[in-house]
């Protein structure tokens, strides 16, 4: 056969392109919407009989309007704190995850008209007799989510010692073991975590009004329009009230609130399922069979980790050595510059310093993917901790070692290169090794940037199957499991490093 010809290899490549450049011109748009799916139920969370997917009545929501606006809904996984903050710099269209209307919240951003309306509800011990409403409060300890209206309504109207939780899970369980007084949230978290629990109780009736909506940032006008327009037609056509029927949502306060049909009863099947899952008493058998079918997603939580961590320590050494070079070697300004440098990283939460180079430095016209933001913040913070690791070292090697290469006539690069470093990285090996097993485990923070990790698996799953210490343990040994290898190796490398210089 003959070959083709350059001719027929420069149509073949048109017809290529063509086909490509058609194929993205036709492919299905987009709306991705943010969620925190370690809310747990019935917002937003991972799916018991497929942990690979996820389900709630927002899911079901933001799945039917992207139906109806010709879209494709694509979940992007945040921290409920910087759900609006993501939403601002640009990473999503939108975001709902039980995100009240407020005044507050309305100077940030748009919000859809409300596709779910409800009130907070107090849940006390079953065995509580003073508390019979939030005017009973006093100065006892009471639980809510922070930046809710729990929250808000708690400071304004008592003098509670507000404690604030991530999951609402673990505040039940902390009112249930006696370790609050009460636990203050919307009623949706209330109906799935604690009314059908016989150890706590509701008291106080409804209190307050809030109205869940969909954020928009103020750029896109034209797409609050459009969800407004997708959301009328789902209450038109029954479908909105349908998904909260689906959810057992749909009560008195529903209905009237956003002016839904009253003809459409709870079905209790979800509901029911997610108690089981709380109240299913399993054999150890069965459990090791779940963790082995959860193995899979936690190792690519583990493995993304691992990618984030290596990365940040290679950058952590390199900026680290130079920073330590020009403290020691540099002239005074490099000298200050450096110890200003390292001061302030070493001075401030890790926390803060991925939130400003996040969130931080969009508004200086830089944007950083969350995975280049989560490497050069890691990076950069344990430079700081390299910079003094190097310093101890180089300055732990004798004055005599120095002495004699100045008197072989070294020059100051040699002298280092070749005396001076081999020696000092004998002394900093032990402490790096410790540094880089600390940045794997502070690798978690980054969740906060909108980045999966093993920890936010994790969390997901815990809120789940409502297993916090069993997958607690797994994730625990899967993280020694990313460490220790990196252990051996050092103390290996450390061996032959002193049989070199013996």
């Amino acid at each position: 056969m003959k070959p083709y010809g350059w001719r027929s290899r420069v149509v073949l490549s048109l017809i290529f392109l063509s086909s490509f450049v058609c194929g993205m011109a036709t492919a299905e748009p987009e709306l991705r919407w943010a969620a925190d799916a370690k809310s747990g139920a019935p917002y937003v969370f991972v799916d018991p009989k497929d942990p690979k997917n996820f389900q709630g009545f927002e899911f079901d929501i933001l799945s039917r309007l992207a139906e109806v606006l010709n879209r494709k809904p694509v979940l992007v996984q945040n921290e409920w704190d910087s759900l609006i903050p993501g939403l601002n710099r640009g990473d999503y269209d939108v975001a709902a995850n039980g995100i009240e209307i407020t005044p507050e919240r309305e100077t940030e951003v748009l919000f859809s008209e409300p596709y779910y309306a409800t009130y907070e509800q107090l849940i006390v011990r079953a065995d509580e007799v003073r508390i019979k409403g939030l005017a009973d409060v006093g100065q006892k300890r009471i639980g809510t989510l922070k930046a809710s209206l729990g929250h808000a309504i708690l400071e304004r109207e008592t003098r509670a010692e507000v404690v604030f939780y991530e999951e609402e899970s673990s505040g039940y369980h902390d009112v249930e073991i006696g370790r609050l007084d009460g636990f203050f949230i919307d009623h949706p978290i209330a109906l799935y975590y604690a009314l059908s629990n016989p150890k706590l109780k509701a008291v106080g009736g409804e209190i307050g009004n809030m109205r869940y909506g969909i954020a928009v940032s103020k750029k896109r006008p034209e797409l609050k329009a459009a969800l407004d327009r997708g959301l009328e037609e789902m209450k038109r056509s029954g479908e909105l009230e349908r998904i909260l029927s689906k959810w057992s949502l749909l009560d008195p306060f529903v209905t009237k609130e956003l002016g839904l049909g009253a003809g459409v009863a709870n079905q209790g099947e979800q509901l029911a399922a997610v108690r089981d899952v709380r109240n299913a008493s399993i054999t150890f058998s069965e459990r090791m069979a779940r963790y082995w079918k959860l193995l899979p997603l936690l190792g690519k939580g583990a493995l993304k980790s691992l990618g984030i961590s290596i990365l940040a320590m290679i950058i952590a050494i390199g900026f680290g050595l130079i920073l330590a070079i020009s403290r020691l070697y540099g002239t005074a300004v490099l000298r200050i510059s450096a110890q200003a440098i390292i001061e302030v990283l070493r001075g401030t939460p890790l926390l803060i310093q991925l939130y400003l180079i996040f969130f931080g430095l969009p508004y200086l016209g830089i944007h950083l993917s969350p995975f280049v933001a989560a490497v050069i913040g890691l990076g950069l913070n344990y430079g700081a901790y390299e910079a003094e690791n190097y310093r101890a070292g180089i300055e732990a090697v004798p004055k005599s070692q120095v002495e004699a290469a100045h008197a072989l006539a070294l020059s100051p690069s040699q002298r280092f290169i070749y005396v001076i470093f081999p020696q000092a990285y004998r002394i900093i090996l032990p402490p790096m090794t410790n540094d880089f097993i600390s940045l794997i485990k502070d690798s978690s923070l980054v969740s906060v940037i909108t980045m999966v990790e093993l920890t936010t698996i994790y969390s997901q799953l815990a809120s789940t199957y409502f297993d916090h210490l069993g997958l607690g343990i797994v994730v625990a040994i899967l993280y020694f499991g990313l460490g220790y290898p990196f252990v051996r190796l050092a103390r290996r490398f450390e061996k032959n490093l002193k049989k070199k210089l013996a």
